[in-house]
């Protein structure tokens, strides 16, 4: 579950990039693959946007903070 966890961190970095990147330069990260359109894009959005469902749903066992483990 640690590796699926990683991937899905990995994913969610990439979905905040994509943002910062668009929200100051108008451009995303879809654009090397050939737009919004494009098959690529398209499985990489919707892979970002299961990751974040997975890691809403999993949160609170991954996180010390709010399993009561180690705080920071």
């Amino acid at each position: 579950m640690k590796s699926l966890h990683i991937v899905s961190f990995t994913l969610l970095v990439v979905g905040g990039l994509n943002w910062l990147l668009l929200a100051l330069f108008g451009w995303e990260i879809g654009n090397l693959f050939g737009g919004m359109d494009a098959l690529v894009s398209k499985i990489i959005y919707v892979l970002v946007g299961l990751a974040a469902i997975y890691e809403v749903a999993t949160h609170k066992n991954n996180c010390r903070a709010c399993s009561g483990g180690q705080t920071m």
